[in-house]
This record gives structure tokens, sequence and C-alpha cells, in this order.
């Protein structure tokens, strides 16, 4: 492993090779092409450079679209520091032309858990004023580990479903030290983002790494959220019998209202062919499901942390293990049956593919821009809580992309506004 620490600002970085930019660049401009609202928030932020004189920390999954969103934030006048939120999900080539763009970045693909923290404490080490977290790695380290950092921090944005819960544990308990802008509650973001990033991006990293039809198979979801819906609606789509397991009698309603077989995980493990956990819980997947399973079962994982397939409990069952091709693990059982777990059981679509298309991708992060000035705008008002996307900045965000398609549609008229705003008929 070739490691190269570059200065291409005043701050020394840690990253895989810095002459694997080229690469990273091509990869960068692509998803540029395809991210008109980031375009358009980054000719305003260059005149305007509301950014200008802070020290942003980033900690994303480091890749082209995500990428772009640092440059975006350089070019308002912010200094940028990234490290990744997942070791598998860091393109090197993308971080070194990051380097290249003066933007300071810890992080390589494969690192191990002590480099993965490493990485994350050296962001911190850089001092930001605000930061854009995904899962809670960078507010949980704030926490645990510097309370007095914290203290100094303005306030951040949270990208994903488990980072908001980790959040609002915290606010619970009272243990926020500073607000922090739940992002992954925007419209704009978990209705697009969540459901058709995830659906889409998920199926093309399962097929990429196994390269089998999808069609006739039957698929088992875990979880009925934005992302399971996505996941399930993508498969059905493919030709797949899909099976639900919820915990939820709501959203179980709900699956079986858009067509979705349910089911508890005990009876779905034993007709299953694939399984994709989408709950953002531990040990969804365990021994007893393992027990049951067909031979040749292929188990992935789409929330943000690998605790939802049981890893214990698969390596305890298995008589060997072995990597047959990258991103695919056999598990051998004393029966004869193999099972198969996809990228380690991390995030399937970022670990063994590229993650959510650019044009949804560039919803998400618009908000995550626009969040974020507004925190730093309104700091002296803001508590140490978790507050939603404002309604302004959703429809801001929803407007710009369909002026950017080219997209008009109809407005209230005065009478319109008028009927709505009475009571009286």
């Amino acid at each position: 492993m070739k490691l190269t620490a570059v200065d291409q600002t005043s701050r020394p970085s840690m990253i895989r090779d810095i002459t694997l930019a080229p690469s990273g660049h091509r990869k960068i401009e692509w998803a540029s092409r395809h991210m008109p609202v980031l375009n358009i928030l980054k000719t305003e932020f260059e005149k305007d450079q509301p950014l200008a004189g802070k020290r942003i920390a980033m900690c994303l999954h480091l890749e082209a679209k995500t990428a772009y969103l640092a440059l975006t934030l350089r070019a308002a006048g912010a200094e940028v520091v990234v490290c990744a939120s997942n070791p598998l999900s860091t393109q090197d080539d993308v971080v070194a032309a990051l380097v290249e763009k003066g933007v300071t970045a810890f992080a390589w693909h494969g690192a191990t858990p002590e480099e993965y923290d490493m990485h994350i404490a050296k962001a911190l080490d850089c001092e930001p004023d605000a930061l854009i977290d995904d899962g809670g790695d960078l507010v949980g380290m704030l926490h645990r580990e510097r309370p007095a950092q914290a203290r100094k921090i303005i306030g951040g944005c949270e990208e994903t479903t488990t980072g908001i819960l980790r959040l609002k544990a915290m606010e619970r308990e009272g243990s926020l030290l500073f607000p922090m802008m739940a992002v992954n509650d925007a419209f704009m973001k978990y209705l697009f983002d969540n459901r058709y990033g995830t659906g889409q991006s998920v199926w093309d990293g399962i097929m990429r790494t196994t390269n089998l039809v999808v069609a006739g198979k039957t698929v088992v979801v875990a979880g009925y959220g934005w992302c399971g819906k996505g996941v399930s609606m993508r498969a059905k789509g493919l030709g797949a019998r899909v099976i639900v397991t919820e915990i939820d009698p709501i959203k179980a309603n709900e699956a079986l209202l858009d067509g979705f077989e349910v089911m508890p995980m005990q009876q779905a493990a034993i007709e299953g062919d694939v399984f994709i956990t989408v709950t953002g819980n531990v040990n969804v997947i365990r021994r007893e499901h393992m027990a049951v399973m067909k031979d040749n079962a292929i188990l992935a994982n789409a929330g943000h942390f690998d605790v939802e397939v049981s890893k214990p409990d698969l390596e305890a069952s298995a008589v060997s293990r072995r990597t047959l091709k990258n991103n695919i693990e056999e598990y051998l059982l004393p029966d004869g049956r193999r099972l198969y777990l996809l990228a380690e059981g991390r995030l399937v679509n970022l670990a063994a593919g590229d993650g959510h298309p650019a044009e949804v991708m560039d919803l998400s992060f618009s908000l995550q821009a626009l969040s974020l000035l507004y925190m730093l705008d309104n700091q002296e008002r803001l508590l140490p809580r978790v507050y939603n996307v404002p309604e302004e900045i959703d429809r801001k965000v929803a407007e710009l992309r369909l002026r950017s398609l080219g997209v008009e549609i109809d407005r209230l008229t005065q009478e319109q506004e008028r009927y709505l705003a009475s009571w009286q008929l």
C-alpha cells in the first residue's frame, strides 16, 4: 500500500496515492454534469462567498458526488476537510482529486477500524467551525472524547436515518452540545434519495457483484421505511417475488397494499433467495434465520452500519469461510449449505457500487449546502437540539430542480388563496 501525504493548502492530507487524481477528476466531472441544482448554487456561492473564513468538516462516503459537494462548499469560500463514513465506499482516485483541488482529506479505501478512527480524529484536529455528518461518527467522537471542542462547534447537518436516531437520543438525554439539522428528514431528501436512490443503487450493487438474474427469485426486504419501499419497488420491477418483514403494523399494512407479502423473518428465511436489510437496527438476520435458509442464499445490507446481518452468528454457524470474488464471502455450514455475504455486510450500494445516482444526490447535497448556510446564519438563536430543515429550503431545492428541467407548474390565483385561507365557504 502506497500512502502519500500531500499539502495542497496549509494542512497535510493522509491519502492512498496522489497520482490517482486524474481518474478522480474525470469521475467528479461526470457527476457534476448531472447535478444541475448544485451547479446553480455553486455559481451563486462563487459570487457571494457565504462561507468565507469558515472551516467545514465532512464525514461522508467519499465518491464523486460527495466530492462535488465538497468542491461546492470550497467555492463558497470555506476551507473543507473530509474523512470517510465507511472504509469500503472510499474511492482513492476521487480523494486524490479532491486534494489536488485544495481539500484536506484523511481517508483511504479499506481502512482498518483503527485507521478509520484516526482519520476522523485528524479531521477534528483541524478545528472545524461546522460539520456535515453521515451516520454520526463526527458528532459521536466529539461528544465521547472531545466535549470541550464540541462546545465550540457552531452546528452541523446529518445525512442519514441512523444518524438522526443517534442525535435524537442525545437530545432526549440532554447530552447534545450543539445544534444539528436533520437533512435526512427533509421531503426533498427522503422522498427521492431514500426511495429512488436506495432502490436503484442497492440493486446496482447486488447485480454487478453477483452477475445473477433477479427475475423469478424471492427477495426478502427487512424494513419498509422509505429505503425499504424503494428496494422493494425495484425488486418487483426486476421481476422478483417480494416478501417484506416489519415490526410496525402500519408499515406492514402499507406493504400489503403495495402488493407485497408480509411475514416474520423466521418464516421468510425459509423462502428467500436474496435478503436485504434496511432497518438501521442490530441483528435483524440472526443464527435462527440462517439455520433454515436455502443453499446459496445471498445476504446484503443497505443500512448504515454493518450490524443488521449478524456476522458473529454467521461466523459461528460456518465450518469454513472463503472469498469467492470481490465483495462475495462464502460461508459453508455443517450440513453443506452455503450462504453468501456481500460487501462484508456493509452498505452494499456503496461498498459494492457507486452509490445513489447523481441526479438524486443533487437534491440531498443541495439541501446539505443550504442547511449549513442557514445554521451559520442563525447561530445566535439556535439551541443544542435537532432541527428540521426549514420549509423554504425544501421548496427552494424543489423549485430549482424543476427550473433546471425546464418544467413549469401552476400557481394559486388570488381567489384560490382567499378560499384556502377562509373557514367560510
